[in-house]
């Protein structure tokens, strides 16, 4: 613990958002104590010191890809049924062919992919003439090649409609099942540290959820505030996780807009 409570700041990061899940940090820390031959972590500190570039592998080891098709059932829910229709709509008023998304911090894909079936059952019918261009970035080149693939396990998709699976996914004979390719072609994926880069914008719509606002120290929390909202066009929506609040959110433009769901408009 104290290990942590000394190197996570130096990556930008917060010892109270790892405090759930310390014990998986660890493990991975143990792991590469053995690797380098080492018994304890005042070893590794030390060993730090020495190979500055250990510090990049040590950055992958406190990351925490947690995710699933649909998480947070209700938030997808009004997005399907408020929040993409009428960003839909107020793009088809000013002359525009496609909504902008992003899903910052995608893991292995299920986030992005969720919102393409999303479109793609409950938009496009109720505003065919706007279609849906979805950026999805995530910091770990692993968990990019597995949205790549596309192929997931059951219990990934246990909070996904069974009509939305139908009309997103196929099963393969290993029994995963896998996105169809319309769904896989609507999303487009990056590598991307959000403490380092991000991409220009404007977007209509940003998923930053379940990495910023638990991970992220508060000095750099309150500066990816600024920068989501510098990203979003006027009256688009910053969704966060179902326990995260944005700092600063009402002096930079953000203010709640689905009742007690984590979501954020910006305002002109």
């Amino acid at each position: 613990m104290r290990f942590l409570q000394w190197c996570l700041p130096r990556l930008g990061l917060r010892w109270p958002g790892f405090r759930r899940v310390r014990r998986t940090v660890c493990k991975r820390l143990g792991r590469r104590l053995e690797e380098l031959g080492l018994e304890r972590l005042e070893e590794y500190r030390a060993y730090l010191d020495r190979a500055p570039a250990e510090w990049a592998r040590l950055d992958a080891l406190c990351r925490i890809p947690v995710s699933r098709f649909a998480r947070d059932h209700a938030l997808f829910g009004w997005l399907a049924e408020v929040g993409c229709p009428d960003l839909a709509r107020s793009a088809e008023a000013e002359g525009r062919s496609a909504v902008r998304a992003w899903s910052a911090g995608c893991a292995s894909g299920e986030e992005p992919y969720t919102l393409a079936i999303l479109w793609r059952v409950a938009v496009r019918a109720a505003v065919p003439g706007v279609d849906l261009e979805l950026l999805a970035t995530d910091a770990d080149p692993t968990m990019i090649a597995r949205a790549q693939e596309g192929c997931y396990q059951e219990s990934s998709l246990r909070e996904l409609p069974t009509s939305w699976r139908e009309a997103g996914l196929a099963p393969r004979e290993d029994g995963r099942l896998c996105v169809c390719p319309e769904i896989r072609d609507a999303v487009t994926l990056r590598r991307a540290d959000l403490r380092a880069e991000m991409p220009a914008g404007p977007f209509d719509l940003i998923l930053c959820r379940n990495v910023a606002f638990t991970y992220f120290g508060p000095w750099l929390q309150r500066r990816m505030t600024d920068r989501l909202r510098e990203r979003l066009v006027d009256g688009g929506l910053l969704v966060v996780g179902a326990h995260e609040a944005p700092p600063g959110a009402e002096e930079a433009g953000l203010a709640p807009a689905a009742g007690g769901l984590p979501v954020y408009r910006a305002l002109a």
